[in-house]
This record gives C-alpha cells, structure tokens and sequence, in this order.
C-alpha cells in the first residue's frame, strides 16, 4: 500500500479570520445593483464602498481607522445621476479614486486626508466617451495616470486623465458585453474576457489581439480572467452542467488549458484575486460565504489547492487591500474586506509562524506607490516595470504623493474638446484610435493642482 505524499508548501496552513466586531464598519447600506464588480476598493488610507442612493449614484470613503458604526448622515461622494459600478484607488496616489456608472460616465475625485466632511459632488475630471454604462475600471499599474474602462457598449476605452481624453478607443473588436478587463504586470498587455465566448490578449496601444481563445469555458454564464505568474492566464467560469471551473492557460499555446478543475455547482460569479508575490490566488464568489484559495506552480497540476475561508454570512463584494497596507510582523499575506448587507467586514490571511522576526520568504519585495513612466511616455511607445520596495520596516510613505495636474481646457466632455482643437491629428491603427502625445496641444496656464496635504495648491492665473 503506498502512501499519498503530501506537497510541501509554506501556505498550506494559510487560515482566514474575521476580525473582532468592533473593528468593523457597521450599518452601511450596501449597493442592492446585481452587477458582477467589487463594489469596494482599498489602499493603505481608505476603505470605498458603493451605497445605495436615491436619485443617482454614490459611494462612502473611510479612513481605515473609522469603525464601528457608521452615521447615517455620513457624506458621500455622490456626483454620478446613476448607480455606481465599479469604483477603484489610483495605486499611485492614495487619495485619487475613480467611479463609474450608469449614466454613462467616469469620474476621477480627490478625497481629502482625514475622509470627507461634507458631500463631494465635484469631481476633478469628468470622462464622457462611452455610450452606455460603464462598469468596468483599471488603473495602469506602471504609468502615471492611465485609467482604462470597459462599457456596455463594447468598448474600451484609455484614457489620459491629466488631460481628460480618450487617446485610444477600442472599439470594433468585442461583438458582445465585456465581462472583465485586466492589465498584465507591467501594463504592456490587455486581457479581456467577453460574452462572444472569447478571451483575448491585446495589445492596448495598436488595439489589436496578440492571441485569443475560443470558449475557455463551455458554460454560457460569465468568464473572469487575470494575469498570473510568468504571463499565464487563469480563468474562472462554467461548465456545460453549470459547474463551476478554474483553469489555467499558456498564452503560447491556447489549444488545451495546462489545467482544468471543477469546484461546485454554486451559481456566482468567482472574483479572482491573485498576489504575484506568493503565487496565491484567491477565488471570491458573489454571493458565496466561502474564500477559496490555490498555489499557482510552474509544475503540473499547477493550480494546488490550499484551503477555505468559511463564514456564515454571504458576500455581496469584497475589496482587497494592497500588499504595502498589511501588517507584517503578524505575518498577514492578504487582507479582504467583505461586505454584507449592512457592514464591512475585514478577513485577515494569515501564515502562522512562531517568530516574530521578518519573515522574508513571505515577502519579497513588492510593488510600491511610485510610477515608473509618464502617461504620456507610456502612450508613446515606452514600457515601465513597478518599481519594487521592501516591507522589511513596514510600508513608510517615503515620496510625497505625485502632483495630479488637469488641464482646465480640457475637462469638458472628451467630445467637445476634440471638436475644439483644430490642429489635433490622429490616426488608425487597427479597431483603436491613437493620438500621440506629440500631437497634443500645449499646457494652458489655468491648471488645477491636487496635492499633499503640506503643499500649496497652485491657483489659477
């Protein structure tokens, strides 16, 4: 009789828990919308969620240390005429956030150090280029200032935002409703899973497909899809019986998936959430009570299932706090924010050690606040890796936050602006419209500034 020999690895004993009640947020009326998006976004500072509002759309911004409950008459960032989808944190700049919406728009808003103490209704940039709602945000992960967003238009569009401009539209490509869209490590890559039943790979700057595959998965029910380690690609979704899958492709070979694994026959969608740090990958399902979560290897079966989260209560979104907000002398490798009916919870991951020294192994360097290339730079042709720092001493704000400059002239609708700027010259390349950045028109002096706290906010001359 041969003994099963049991796959060493230093998160098997990975175990989630919920924090002590008091450190929740409380009475919160989460958003009741069906649609399949986070609806919460963290970072070191802030915790956002989508709320229900009468008349239009809005989202609260907490500072972390705010638990307990929450007042009812608490402010909220409530610019949008329709109800927020997806909202997401600039990674490099702690206090930028974008929301989009039903009414078609995507707006970029500044919260003030501390949170908010009246109504914010202002946004600092209005983005119009999308014809239906949009529900669908990523902020590049290299470049300074480039937001993506997918609408139910079938469109995805880049933006610039200092200048508050679509600069490529892609728009010709997807022929149904876009399920999710992602960046790969270093932003060079686009990769979107669509109701068409295809999952592509684009190049976002050409707007055309480097590779694509056909049905990833049998179901008819939606795909997810993020980057993972060395360009691989895993994916959830259905089955033909509706059983839930994961798989994991090789890009270079889209023929066959390297592996293939059922998980149950639950109905929601799994959000997947994966630290390149670890290889681990987390699977969130809307309206589960569970956190599935895998190793992800370089040797077959290469998806290695861990372990589960199990709670009582179901999950309506969750948010998932960046590597540089955990707390590393409790050895904590991933922090979700879940949230129900009516409250925010935060689930700790942790690996349990016995030291309380600085456990390297489970973290190496990782991937800091600073961008590596401007926006401009970056739509020209020029590709930045993150720029990595230690969590050795815990994540310390070493750099001011970068200056977040917008071109008055040009926080009109992108339509608009574009009609007004004669000299302007764009061209085609492939289904998405490019403008370079040398084709731009010069900075006009009324700017508007967002700064750190400490620094002067520039005036308009």
């Amino acid at each position: 009789m041969s003994r099963k020999v049991v796959r060493t690895s230093k998160f098997r004993h990975v175990f989630g828990q919920a924090v002590k009640a008091d450190q929740c947020y409380d009475d919160i009326r989460i958003s009741q919308m069906t649609w399949d998006s986070n609806f919460c976004s963290v970072n070191p500072k802030f915790v956002a969620m989508i709320v229900d509002a009468s008349g239009g759309g809005a989202f609260i911004v907490l500072p972390l240390s705010k638990t307990g409950r929450i007042d009812m008459s608490l402010p909220t960032v409530c610019g949008h005429t329709g109800p927020v989808l997806d909202i997401e944190f600039c990674p490099h700049n702690d206090n930028i956030i974008a929301s989009c919406s039903e009414d078609c728009s995507v707006m970029i808003w500044e919260i003030p150090d501390g949170g908010l103490i009246s109504p914010l209704k202002d946004p600092v940039v209005k983005l119009d280029g999308h014809s239906k709602r949009v529900g669908i945000l990523s902020w590049h992960p290299t470049a300074h200032n480039v937001l993506m967003s997918a609408g139910c238009d079938n469109v995805v569009i880049l933006w610039n935002v200092v200048h508050g401009e679509a600069v490529v539209r892609i728009d010709s490509m997807h022929t149904d409703l876009i399920y999710s869209a992602c960046w790969n490590r270093n932003g060079s890559q686009i990769l979107t899973s669509c109701k068409d039943k295809k999952l592509r790979v684009i190049d976002p700057r050409k707007g055309s497909v480097i590779c694509e595959k056909d049905k990833p998965h049998e179901g008819s029910r939606p795909v997810r899809a993020v980057f993972v380690s060395d360009g691989k690609i895993l994916t959830t979704g259905f089955s033909r019986m509706s059983e839930r899958q994961v798989a994991l492709w090789d890009p270079n070979n889209f023929s066959e998936p390297l592996t293939l694994q059922e998980l149950d026959t639950s109905s929601g969608v799994l959000l997947p959430f994966f630290d390149p740090d670890t290889g681990v990958v987390y699977l969130c399902g809307k309206g589960d009570s569970s956190i599935r979560y895998f190793e992800v290897t370089d040797e077959a079966p290469y998806v290695h299932y861990l372990s589960m989260y199990s709670s009582k209560e179901s999950q309506k979104g969750m948010g998932y706090m960046p590597k540089r907000g955990l707390e590393v002398n409790k050895c904590e490798i991933a922090r979700f924010y879940k949230l129900h009916e009516r409250k925010c919870e935060p689930i700790v991951m942790t690996v349990p050690r016995k030291s309380d020294l600085f456990q390297e192994d489970l973290y190496p360097d990782t991937i800091g606040p600073e961008p590596s290339v401007e926006a401009d730079d970056w739509f020209a042709g020029k590709n930045g890796e993150p720029i990595l720092i230690s969590l050795k001493d815990g994540f310390v704000a070493t750099t001011k936050n970068k200056e977040f400059k917008v071109i008055k002239s040009l926080m009109a609708t992108t339509s608009s602006s574009s009609s007004n700027r004669q000299s302007d010259k764009t061209f085609h390349l492939g289904t998405a419209m490019v403008t370079t950045a040398a084709m731009r028109p010069k900075i006009p002096s009324a700017i508007h500034t967002i700064c750190t706290p400490d620094e002067p906010i520039l005036k308009e001359e």
